[in-house]
């Protein structure tokens, strides 16, 4: 015995049983993520080593020009003048780096700078000499004027890199950025 009804019942039953799930699960959110700090191990004042002393960005971030991070110095690059220079302002983080030096354990720098894990940002297109050209500051902000980084200053958006891009006469492809 056929039953032409049932097919059409069962259908529509899966329908609302379908819906009721999808819109029961549109009211929940996410837990929220945990508080990101920016609190750094040690509290490195740019504006003394960037700004006063006028070290180059590129002497602690040394792969900048040829890798797709900046890299962040190992403790015997701060220990090259740190072994003599004990620190005049905050001589407290000194011992910090020398702590770190004497354990031999890596700093643990808080990130500061991220953009989506779906944007590719390869610093050696950006700064390479041979590349971009472009200087720290067009997308750090003025970090030879601020003591301990602790924020981004500059928006890191879609919007504001591809006006850039536009500004340096540099390709806005998808695929740039985007692969």
């Amino acid at each position: 015995m056929k039953k032409p009804w049932l097919f059409p019942v069962v259908s529509v039953i899966a329908a609302v049983i379908t819906l009721a799930f999808v819109q029961s699960q549109e009211g929940e959110t996410p837990p929220p993520a945990p508080a990101a700090t920016t609190v750094h191990p040690i509290a490195f004042p740019h504006n003394t080593h960037a700004g006063e002393f006028q070290i180059d960005c590129q002497y602690c971030h040394f792969s900048a020009e040829r890798s797709v991070d900046a890299g962040m110095p190992p403790v015997s690059s701060c220990m090259g003048c740190h072994a003599i220079i004990r620190g005049r302002n905050n001589p407290e983080e000194v011992q910090k780096l020398l702590g770190f030096f004497d354990r031999g354990e890596p700093i643990p720098w808080v990130r500061i700078y991220k953009v989506p894990d779906h944007v590719k940002f390869p610093h050696m297109r950006h700064v390479a000499k041979d590349a971009g050209a472009l200087e720290c500051q067009e997308c750090h902000g003025q970090v030879e004027e601020i003591e301990v980084i602790e924020e981004v200053e500059q928006p890191l958006e879609m919007g504001w890199c591809v006006q850039c891009h536009r500004d340096n006469d540099a390709s806005v492809d998808c695929t740039v950025c985007h692969y």
